[in-house]
């Protein structure tokens, strides 16, 4: 009990202690999510994945694992969810939004500020693989989802031109394979817009929180919890073995697949009409409850 206690306290609870500033920024001084989730999504996201990836010793063998994995537990958890909700013979609507928020966890916000706490800055690099493959897949297979088929498959690849992240990725990969030396004048700037991006994502946290209502669905909201909070990361157990990912690529795997649902979400269900109340909830239910299972989590990792 002493461990978790002092896991929680030292790895989760400053997380939500910043998230809870931005919570009341939005709650008393109505400041614009919209505006301050753009800066975090354009400027200091990219710069933190590339800045990670140029100062890390990832090989390209473990970058296609951390790839692979990503993309497997993010379809595997889907089909899980899919499967569970075959008898039920939901309307379309319904299972695009289940599917949606079981899908795609808050990676970004919350989980790279956990490895960064937990693990240190080799897994955070190593998060940040799957930071970006998720955001890949929710703006092409997310966007077909919640679209329901809709808007066809050129909109939805088109989406991934439009993640700024991607672009962070390749130029990280044109300076590893140059081996090229950046000049401070680069690399500075570079530096000072990746450290402002860990706490920038836990106040957009806590102001997308503020934003939840009256609970709806709660039973779908708790299976929807579960299988985000619990089948994800046993999913993820057994893939890390299969894959062999050892070491940081291991903690920061099983981490990023634990978190609770992405707050992004909520953005694609409103885009969409897809159940944005439920999505809404499922957000902020599986994170008021993630401390649980993140701390346990965290212990077993060590």
């Amino acid at each position: 009990m002493t461990l978790l206690l002092s896991i929680f306290a030292s790895d989760v609870l400053p997380i939500f202690l910043v998230a809870s500033v931005g919570f009341l920024l939005a709650r008393f001084l109505k400041a614009d999510v919209r505006t301050l989730s753009r800066v975090v999504f354009n400027a200091l996201a990219p710069c933190l994945v590339f800045n990670l990836l140029v100062t890390s010793k990832i090989s390209p063998d473990e970058f296609g694992r951390m790839a692979l994995f990503s993309v497997c537990v993010i379809l595997g958890v889907g089909l899980i969810a899919r499967l569970v909700t075959l008898p039920f013979k939901l309307d379309r609507a319904m299972v695009s939004a289940l599917l949606i928020v079981v899908m795609f966890s808050n990676g970004g916000n919350y989980g790279l500020s956990v490895n960064s706490f937990a693990f240190g800055q080799e897994a955070l690099a190593r998060a940040t693989i799957y930071f970006v493959t998720s955001s890949i897949l929710m703006y092409t297979v997310g966007v077909f989802l919640a679209s329901s088929g809709k808007s066809g498959y050129r909109k939805a690849l088109t989406g991934v031109f439009k993640i700024p992240a991607v672009y962070g990725v390749i130029a990280a990969a044109v300076v590893m394979l140059t081996k090229t030396t950046l000049p401070a004048p680069i690399l500075r700037p570079v530096e000072l817009l990746s450290n402002a991006s860990l706490p920038m994502m836990m106040m957009v946290l806590g102001m997308q929180l503020e934003r939840a209502g009256k609970l709806e669905k709660p039973l779908w909201v708790g299976l929807a919890t579960v299988l985000t909070l619990v089948v994800s990361p046993l999913l993820a157990f057994g893939l890390v073995n299969v894959l062999d990912l050892s070491g940081a690529a291991r903690q920061a795997a099983m981490i990023e697949a634990s978190m609770p649902t992405a707050v992004v979400t909520t953005i694609l269900a409103l885009e969409y009409e897809v159940m944005p109340s439920f999505v809404t909830n499922v957000v902020f239910v599986s994170t008021l409850l993630s401390p649980i299972t993140v701390t346990l989590l965290i212990a077993f990792l060590k």
